[in-house]
């Protein structure tokens, strides 16, 4: 099977998986206590009244109407009006999206840099005090909880040693990046002072995840034939390590990547609730305190096409790994 065809054919099952999304979210409305139209009529709404907001929503129709005429709303890109926050909820979700992704991003750079070079390392010097550092770095990295590290970093580096911001965004980081590129680091200054206490926060569980990973894996293709094969033959051990052994390492390792990276998009909730950072994770708690349930759909849509088109992406590069998966 050629690569084309092979990511078509993921891309198919991508499009399953979003209409059960979909699905799932409208459904969940229905399920789900409280009533769209007692958020929106006043407390002393008379009868008439009520049944005319139904009308105006369509919630007086049918089941299966309502949900067809969802999906072609969707299908057109109407995801929905907020009359709570009086705006569209495409508006309202797509604003607060880049945030979200910028952190997501910043977080998983975070987690590689560090969690790759410590495996091997980790690997390489089995059973040395690097080993025992870097597995002690693990263990911790899993075992404490997101809010707590949040919390413990802002008072030690922005409240005692006043390194960094305590809360908010800032500037965005293309905003940041075209001003260095004009000639001002100012901008890329005051980016990292907003961005490097949240990333470090949410990548930390995950960068102890893949250094654990790495390792593991490592240990297997050190051991194997054909690394001894290529030592053997006198190529260099940093060759042996990083062109051989780790690059058979990176399937499960990809794996994980792209499953942790949805998971920062949809799960930052924690972290972004510490730091008030304005993405879409404090606009789902907004959402949920608020009863604001077509944004809510909204988010949950966005998170899971996220995942989708991550996954599309990890298996992409599943392929130039490893050519042998698209035949599979």
């Amino acid at each position: 099977m050629s690569l084309g065809r092979f990511l078509v054919k993921r891309g198919l099952q991508g499009v399953f998986v979003v209409w059960g999304v979909v699905t799932v979210v409208f459904l969940l409305r229905f399920i789900t206590p409280g009533d769209p139209i007692s958020v929106i009529a006043p407390l002393d709404a008379s009868q008439a009244t009520r049944e005319a907001i139904a009308r105006e929503l369509g919630l007086n129709q049918p089941l299966y109407v309502q949900y067809l005429d969802y999906l072609v709303e969707l299908a057109q890109g109407n995801m929905g009006y907020s009359y709570i926050s009086s705006m569209s909820a495409s508006a309202r979700v797509f604003a607060r999206l880049p945030a979200t992704l910028e952190l997501a991003v910043a977080a998983t750079v975070v987690a590689i840099v560090l969690s790759i070079p410590l495996g091997v390392l980790s690997a390489t010097h089995r059973n040395e005090p690097v080993d025992y550092g870097a597995t002690t770095f693990s263990l911790v990295g899993i075992s404490t909880p997101n809010f707590w590290l949040g919390i413990m970093l802002v008072l030690l580096f922005a409240v005692e040693f006043e390194l960094f911001r305590t809360s908010g965004r800032g500037i965005s980081s293309g905003r940041a990046f075209a001003l260095l590129l004009q000639g001002q680091p100012g901008g890329l200054i005051r980016w990292l002072t907003y961005i490097t206490l949240p990333a470090i926060t949410l990548g930390t569980y995950f960068t102890a995840l893949v250094t654990r990973l790495t390792r593991s894996g490592m240990l297997d293709e050190l051991g194997s034939q054909y690394v001894r094969a290529t030592r053997a033959k006198g190529l260099p051990e940093t060759l042996v390590r990083y062109r051989h052994a780790l690059r058979n390492t990176l399937i499960p390792v990809l794996t994980v990547l792209g499953l942790q990276l949805g998971t920062l998009i949809g799960g930052a909730v924690i972290t972004e609730a510490v730091f008030a950072w304005p993405g879409l994770g404090t606009l789902v708690i907004n959402s949920i305190t608020g009863r604001d349930w077509v944004v809510l759909q909204a988010c949950l849509i966005v998170i899971g096409i996220g995942f989708v088109l991550i996954n599309l992406f990890v298996d992409a590069l599943y392929a130039y790994v490893d050519p042998r998966v698209v035949n599979d």
